[in-house]
């Protein structure tokens, strides 16, 4: 719990989600409360040297015209990330990326306190605190996006591992024979499930669905394509696009179905960009997942929503200046 010198009200956290494709900043008070937020592009191909510039000039951007007390700087990232020493160690879709000081390079810049931590870890602490898992025991993050991220609560503590590597549910591999995944290894959930190679296979697949709505709403442009046009496409109708979505919740309940029997943990909380699929994907999860745990599990089955939804990295990122996670 926060102390008593972070609980005024003129004290804020920086909180930044740092994703594949954006970085997302904000201004957070205790209560989990986004006064301003800001958006910049990661440019994640073009190396590490380029993310940490857009993150600071992020951060100076939202702090331009802001008079408040900043009480540290908090980072969810994806990768492995050492919250002691402030790295973060070969992020997936980060090309050219090996092991960086993430934490000194804020701390340097800004000359505050930088918190640092796995970004669905983050995210599970956002909606622990703030979200929908404020009255569980225990549940798995998911977060669903340009990879796919995990955060493990027990007993309402985040669970780190050995080396601070813990929750990558991404990375577990439902065909050993799959399509080769970002992180090395083949058949990982992510190379199904992940924003690009979600995408990748409707392009793929749309020649043989000439008749798709999907087709009419992207005008033929393949490189339109979005889980937002899937989604508008199986809302409207169209089964192929419904077909897409409910087949994902298949493979990830599938994927989840291996970390229930190994931790008997039964509830999940889907948040990013690619849980916008809504109420089909969850419940073709929860019909995945339920079918496949051990028969103990299977009555205590749950797929909640990220309450947080868009803000949970920002939020849960500011839970580690505030409450020391």
């Amino acid at each position: 719990m926060a102390d008593n010198k972070m609980s005024g009200r003129n004290k804020y956290a920086v909180g930044i989600d740092l994703g594949g494709t954006n970085i997302k900043i904000g201004l957070v008070s205790p209560s989990g409360k986004i006064t301003r937020k800001y958006s910049v592009s990661t440019q994640a191909d073009e190396g590490p040297h380029r993310i940490i510039e857009n993150i600071k000039i992020g951060i100076h951007t939202l702090l331009a015209k802001s008079k408040v007390h900043i009480e540290g700087i908090g980072i969810g990232s994806p990768g492995t990330v050492n919250s002691e020493k402030g790295t973060v160690e070969n992020p997936p879709n980060f090309p050219g990326w090996d092991k960086v000081n993430l934490g000194r390079a804020i701390s340097m810049e800004f000359e505050k306190d930088v918190f640092l931590d796995n970004d669905a870890n983050v995210a599970a602490i956002g909606e622990l605190i703030f979200g929908n898992g404020m009255k569980l025991n225990s549940f798995i993050m998911v977060t669903l996006g340009t990879g796919v991220g995990g955060g493990i609560i027990i007993n309402r503590k985040l669970y780190h591992g050995d080396f601070g590597a813990a929750g990558e549910i991404g990375h577990i591999t439902i065909n050993y024979n799959g399509p080769k995944c970002n992180c090395g290894s083949y058949g990982c959930i992510e190379a199904y499930a992940g924003n690009k190679y979600l995408t990748e296979r409707v392009r793929k697949e749309l020649k043989k669905h000439r008749d798709s709505l999907l087709l009419k709403l992207i005008n033929n442009d393949h490189d339109l394509i979005t889980p937002r046009k899937i989604k508008e496409a199986a809302d409207k109708g169209d089964k192929y696009a419904h077909s897409v979505i409910i087949d994902l919740g298949t493979k990830l309940g599938a994927a989840f179905a291996t970390v229930s029997n190994i931790l008997d943990i039964s509830t999940y909380i889907i948040g990013g960009g690619v849980a916008g699929f809504g109420k089909p994907l969850l419940d073709s999860i929860k019909n995945s997942l339920t079918s496949r745990v051990l028969k103990p599990i299977k009555p205590r089955v749950k797929i909640l929503p990220a309450k947080l939804k868009n803000d949970a990295g920002i939020k849960g990122a500011s839970a580690l200046v505030f409450h020391g996670y």
